[in-house]
């Protein structure tokens, strides 16, 4: 909502600009950076409400702001700005800590509508129900029923759609899901991964070769979206 403050962290003089007047556009409080250093700066101290990020910055790379803005404790969403083709870029930035990212050259309006979804549940108060198009997954009891009609999930299947639900909207490497799903200490190939993905795309997707909630991040891995189109 009109209100909010977006930081935007990049050096790139001409972009700083354009982004900053798009997102007042749009209604939001901007603050702006044009080095690392005054970005992580501005970062701890105005404590925003979604970070825009470029990856390549002098003094202080978007890297290690992500990693120290975490390290902080703060949940704020952040979203990269990375060069186009980066793949380990883009993995090593989302697994510090980044949530989403955009590559250059995008679309202006791409990257408005990624922060408009971020900041839309940020303004939603957590629930012990969570609820996707007809379906409800009970965190307590771990039932995920559709217009009250339970479907059977494994362990692993509850686990997986647990973390979509938790971070909706957030690009997860197939690292990350493995480390919060299957564990630090268990060797997890990204193929469970995949096949996990598949077996739970067939208990909630209409058409699980053409997903509408969990939408495959190439080659990153997987995205849920409840306001997939």
């Amino acid at each position: 909502m009109p209100g909010e403050t977006v930081l935007i962290i990049e050096d790139d003089p001409t972009m700083l600009r354009g982004l900053k007047d798009n997102f007042e556009f749009e209604g939001y409080c901007v603050a702006v950076a044009d080095d690392g250093e005054k970005g992580l700066e501005a970062a701890l101290s105005v404590k925003p409400d979604l970070i825009v990020l470029d990856i390549m910055l002098p003094k202080v790379n978007g890297y290690e702001i992500c990693r120290l803005v975490r390290k902080e404790g703060l949940d704020v969403p952040i979203i990269m700005l990375t060069a186009k083709g980066q793949e380990q870029d883009i993995i090593l930035g989302l697994n510090l800590g980044a949530d989403d990212y955009v590559t250059k050259p995008f679309s202006i309006k791409q990257l408005l509508a990624r922060a408009n979804a971020f900041l839309r549940r940020r303004r939603q108060p957590a629930e012990k129900n969570c609820r996707f198009g007809d379906f409800t997954l009970d965190l307590a009891s771990r039932r995920l029923t559709r217009d009250g009609r339970e479907i059977p999930l494994t362990p692993k299947e509850f686990g997986l759609l647990a973390l979509f639900l938790r971070r909706q909207g957030r690009a997860l490497t197939r690292d990350e899901i493995i480390n919060t799903v299957w564990g630090y200490d268990v060797f997890v190939t990204s193929r469970s991964v995949d096949r996990c993905v598949n077996t739970l795309r067939t208990k909630i997707e209409a058409d699980p070769a053409r997903p509408h909630f969990i939408q495959t991040v190439r080659p990153i891995g997987y995205r849920f979206e409840t306001d997939a189109c």
